[in-house]
């Protein structure tokens, strides 16, 4: 069966990019094999004078990235896959999402040297067409990949344990969600088949799902659920290689920026949503004499606790003073309320009112000083906490001083303006 790569490329001056060989919009290029038919390589262009819409979207040249950008966001944001974003490979940078950079940094410091041929399969460079339609002559299938195999086996398990730690280990509600453990061989395969899909490699889901099924009965006979876990994994990624690997032998849709944020936008969701599902319900807190609490037990009791009911009451009451007064002015005085200068503490620790003068200010800080001074203290033990106290007041004494030295100075720079005669 013939095949068929639809490839956009630059033109320069009318001339291919064929070695030796001039190609205009419309030419073709076909290799024979002798055993099999070969892989054909179109593109289209005017045809008559004409071209249809659904060629021209299918057809169109893509956006050309640049090697230079692709390299910035791989050292700045590679562990959460930017690059790969920039460059259409979306599967990818989930994969470098949920796993930092590929299980902490490793795939992504091993990608410093593929970069520039990822950026050649993005701008469907004719070097890379001409490298893949090399491959597709060798190879009807896509070669084993040690490293594609790996990643397969390694994500799949990922997938599948975080599975089985987001399920609740206890009755909750009243109802054991325990059942819910047959879902791990879907999770698994899916990781399996993530991977599988990255790139011009692509295959099918089922035979993923219908070697991990046939392989997660084993788990009840090896008990130790990690050995269970990666052998189902391993039997999932034979089966998607022996059963469903094929060649990507056109382009991936360009699709809308909208339709990737949303898809990727979703799946980060599902996959960041059982990680929460593993803290909420398996996860535990130590307690003040060393016992362990699960989270959940914790946050049920934290909700009924006198701490966050006088907070709820006080944001209601916030939000029901800003209904009838204005958010200016409930700000204003949350602003105030906050005591940013430490006035407020500084009247208190003095121990005047809001409307002592200055010199009421000094002569209480006059007498404090002398009545805490730490040097009339005999007992040594006793003597940190007086020093302390003692540099309070020093503070207070200061803060007080220098907001009421502004305050007269803005008042008089007031009453001078208030004299001007015009």
């Amino acid at each position: 069966m013939g095949t068929k790569q639809t490839v956009a490329h630059k033109q320069a001056n009318g001339h291919g990019h064929g070695k030796g060989k001039s190609l205009d919009s419309t030419s073709t290029v076909s290799s024979s094999n002798s055993n099999s038919t070969s892989p054909t390589i179109t593109t289209f262009g005017k045809t008559n004078g004409h071209v249809s819409s659904r060629k021209r979207d299918v057809n169109a040249l893509p956006a050309q990235k640049s090697v230079v950008v692709a390299y910035l966001l791989w050292l700045f944001g590679g562990i959460f896959g930017l690059h790969h974003l920039y460059l259409h490979r979306d599967r990818h940078a989930f994969v470098w999402w949920c796993t930092l950079g590929g299980y902490m940094g490793v795939g992504w410091l091993s990608e410093v040297f593929l970069i520039p041929e990822y950026v050649r399969d993005a701008n469907e460079d004719p070097r890379f067409v001409k490298t893949f339609v090399a491959k597709l002559q060798a190879y009807q299938r896509p070669p084993y990949s040690a490293k594609r195999f790996l990643g397969q086996i390694m994500i799949g398990y990922l997938f599948g344990q975080l599975c089985a730690s987001a399920i609740p280990q206890t009755v909750t509600a009243g109802i054991d969600f325990t059942w819910l453990h047959w879902c791990i061989p879907f999770f698994i395969s899916l990781g399996v088949w993530t991977v599988g899909n990255i790139g011009r490699e692509c295959g099918a889901l089922w035979p993923c799902i219908l070697g991990a099924i046939v392989t997660y009965p084993a788990r009840y006979f090896i008990y130790d659920e990690t050995y269970s876990l990666l052998l189902t994994a391993l039997i999932s990624a034979l089966a998607f290689d022996a059963v469903s690997k094929q060649w990507r032998r056109t382009p991936p849709r360009r699709r809308s920026p909208t339709e990737r944020t949303l898809k990727f936008t979703g799946a980060l969701c599902i996959y960041f949503s059982l990680w929460g599902c593993v803290i909420l319900f398996n996860g535990t807190i130590t307690d003040e004499d060393g016992g362990e609490v699960p989270i959940h037990e914790a946050l049920h009791n934290f909700l009924a606790s006198a701490w966050w009911t006088d907070l709820k009451q006080a944001l209601l009451d916030t939000y029901n003073y800003a209904q009838h007064h204005g958010w200016y002015e409930t700000w204003r005085e949350v602003f105030e309320s906050m005591d940013v200068d430490g006035e407020r503490n500084a009247y208190k620790v003095l121990g005047v009112s809001a409307t002592a003068s200055q010199a009421d200010i000094t002569a209480a800080y006059r007498k404090l000083s002398k009545e805490n001074h730490p040097d009339k203290v005999k007992d040594e033990t006793l003597r940190p906490a007086a020093h302390q106290r003692f540099i309070e007041i020093q503070q207070a004494y200061s803060v007080l001083s220098k907001i009421k030295s502004n305050r007269r100075r803005k008042n008089k720079q007031y009453s001078d303006e208030d004299a001007i005669v015009l």
